[in-house]
């Protein structure tokens, strides 16, 4: 995540492409649907790809599988957490979720929540769409050397929802200016009350004296940096080069990532402890009065998800 404009989707493009040879899935869950376009697929085609947020019936339906404490997909919010029954998903394998809305975009399974549209105006909330990757993240179990990569939507959005609690390291993009400095002290002190880890990565980063500046703001937790880069600038422009023909240093701060990621530990307690406290707030918030019934009672406060 990070500022508007600061190059997350870039990144987070060339992060999955660096991993697509690992069991991955990418998700686009910025309301600027761009991601597919940074993979390198067809503007037109990338414009068409199938949206979760268009099947999140579909979705609610197969996730509640046969859990007793869900009394009909109708009742589960974008929050409800996993139970006894539930449908859980592995990274890469057949179910009809993926088979209908993940599509390989140049060696690179994607979903995408579907772009804001015009009937949405007035009517509806993005973060409705995002739900859908909520609810899959509540339900997906990876293990070590299998990855997830999710372009969020920018600046202080990301906390609309329990989303952001649902990563083992969040990549905070950042340009070595004021603002986008400003956006990260945001989203730290938010993300910290609520034990979320986060890595900055630089970018746009000319010289030492840019490095200099972040390391000043940012402290330890900045990561790495990627320059500018000719690599890039060529796939903005339509040439998508092999991923191997990136620059070196630029490549070394993507290892570095992955590196930080992998060395992140799972904690499932921790995981489900705040699906369920996110899934309460919302219960009581409005999905009880929608739902004329208390949907609390939909955590199994046992359960929790392992490998």
């Amino acid at each position: 995540m990070g500022k508007g404009g600061s190059g997350k989707t870039t990144l987070a493009a060339l992060f999955a492409r660096h991993l697509r040879s690992r069991p991955l899935l990418a998700v686009d869950a910025d309301i600027n649907q761009h991601l597919a376009a940074a993979l390198g697929a067809d503007p037109a085609a990338a414009a068409g790809l199938p949206a979760l947020g268009a099947h999140l019936d579909e979705i609610k339906d197969y996730l509640r599988g046969g859990n007793p404490l869900i009394a009909s997909a109708a009742a589960m919010l974008k929050t409800t957490p996993p139970g006894p029954g539930s449908r859980l998903l592995k990274v890469v394998e057949d179910n009809p979720i993926y088979d209908r809305l993940v599509t390989d975009v140049d060696g690179v399974r994607l979903a995408v929540t579907g772009p804001f549209s015009a009937e949405d105006l007035g009517v509806a909330c993005y973060h409705s769409k995002v739900g859908a990757v909520e609810l899959l993240l509540n339900h997906l179990v990876d293990g070590a050397g299998e990855y997830v990569v999710v372009d969020m939507t920018a600046g202080a959005d990301s906390f609309a929802s329990g989303l952001f609690t649902r990563f083992d390291l969040t990549f905070l993009v950042c340009e070595p200016t004021v603002r986008s400095v400003g956006v990260y002290r945001q989203y730290v002190g938010h993300a910290r009350d609520h034990g979320v880890a986060v890595a900055v990565v630089g970018n746009k980063v000319e010289d030492a004296d840019d490095v200099a500046f972040l390391r000043a703001e940012v402290g330890d937790d900045l990561l790495c940096w990627v320059g500018r880069s000719a690599f890039v600038k060529a796939a903005e422009r339509g040439r998508f080069r092999p991923i191997d023909e990136l620059e070196p240093d630029n490549a070394a701060a993507l290892t570095r990532m992955q590196a930080a990621l992998d060395a992140r530990p799972k904690d499932w307690a921790r995981y489900a402890a705040q699906a369920a406290d996110f899934h309460v707030r919302n219960a009581l918030a409005w999905g009880n009065d929608r739902a004329g019934a208390d949907l609390t009672g939909q955590i199994d406060p046992q359960y929790t998800l392992t490998h």
